[in-house]
């Protein structure tokens, strides 16, 4: 049961958040200032130091609570389930909950603008890579221990991960750029985007 205290800071940290993101996304990352977003939520910015290290931090808060849902469902899957078809459920079926955990915390659109501007900035877009190669090395030590393999001596489970991430990576991009911001299209294009895996790995690109 989450105490008054506890849920205080919860909606400040939240409400730090909201502010950063709207303000990264409507006058730039580099030229908003930690001040700002204090001052936006009406905290010292002690108070903004102490929920984040920097702003880089307060800029991937809402993606790394995405990521951690997908690591623990990923974690949860049934241990009978194939690597690939593990991480594709995972998905598939956490969306739910992963838009949950976005709207919870901000708009839909407001995560997407945030999406955009993380591609199209520099400084966040090398970030979001080393973020990124970090959750994928974890979800790839978790393959390992499903499957009973030494992921540094076995190149499968990182191969799996790269390759699901790179399909991630390419359904976001396209939902985010699209008219349909809903949860049945992320899950629709993310099925079908896994769908064309093998495919596209293995066909013949030019047959009719």
């Amino acid at each position: 049961m989450e105490t008054l205290r506890e849920r205080k800071k919860r909606r400040t940290r939240e409400a730090l958040v909201r502010a950063a993101l709207e303000l990264f996304t409507t006058q730039g990352y580099e030229r908003t200032t930690v001040d700002e977003i204090a001052e936006a939520v009406d905290v010292s910015q002690r108070t903004f130091f102490r929920y984040f290290a920097g702003k880089e931090d307060a800029a991937f808060a809402v993606q790394e609570m995405t990521e951690a849902h997908f690591v623990a469902a990923v974690r949860a899957r049934p241990p009978h389930e194939p690597p690939m078809e593990a991480l594709r459920q995972a998905m598939l079926e956490g969306w739910d909950d992963i838009r949950e955990t976005v709207e919870a915390v901000v708009p839909v659109e407001l995560y997407l603008r945030m999406y955009r501007m993380i591609e199209s900035t520099p400084a966040l877009l090398a970030a979001h890579l080393r973020r990124s190669a970090a959750t994928e090395q974890t979800i790839a030590g978790l393959l390992a221990e499903r499957e009973g393999v030494d992921v540094d001596a076995d190149p499968r489970p990182r191969l799996a991960v790269a390759v699901f991430a790179g399909v991630i990576r390419v359904t976001e991009r396209q939902w985010s750029t699209g008219d349909d911001f809903s949860l049945a299209a992320i899950r629709s294009l993310t099925a079908a985007y896994l769908d064309q895996v093998g495919p596209a790995l293995t066909g013949n690109w030019r047959a009719a």
